[in-house]
């Protein structure tokens, strides 16, 4: 019987600031794959990274960001790929950011855009996006993250 292969390569984080009006949410325009759409920090694991360090490093290197703190977000993205005929799984990850951080950009992304969780449900492209941003405004804004969840990255 075929299988569908699984495969698990990429780590994902959706970076998040406390202002005076409540939680914004940090989006990024792609500029190559889904070139134009608004997504969170991506990128693939690397050899001898675990998933949470990979979503440090292309925090840092996508945004020049830091985190305040960082944790799991207990969900995994997943999506279909018709061209390998395979699922991907994406550990996401939530990181904690200072509202006086400064954006710097690679060449990655265009542009970027601090905006609520309503409108980054509307600008995303996928619904599994939007079932994460859900989750992480419910679970990380709504209510206190539990302890269990954070990464001690020191």
């Amino acid at each position: 019987m075929p299988e569908i292969p699984v495969r698990a390569f990429l780590s994902s984080l959706v970076a998040i600031r406390k202002t005076g009006t409540g939680y914004e949410v940090l989006l990024l325009k792609r500029t190559q794959s889904l070139a134009g759409e608004w997504c969170q920090v991506a990128g693939s694991i690397e050899d001898g990274e675990t998933a949470w360090q990979a979503a440090l490093r292309e925090l840092k290197e996508e945004t020049g960001l830091a985190p305040l703190s960082l944790y799991s977000a207990d969900i995994c993205e997943q999506f279909y790929v018709a061209e390998r005929d395979e699922i991907v799984l994406s550990p996401v990850f939530v990181a904690f950011v200072s509202p006086s951080g400064t954006v710097s950009l690679n060449h990655e992304h265009s542009e970027y855009r601090w905006v609520s969780f309503e409108d980054a449900m509307e600008m995303v492209p996928f619904g599994g996006q939007r079932r994460i941003l859900r989750w992480i405004e419910d679970e990380f804004v709504r209510r206190k993250p539990g302890r269990h969840l954070l990464i001690r990255t020191d």
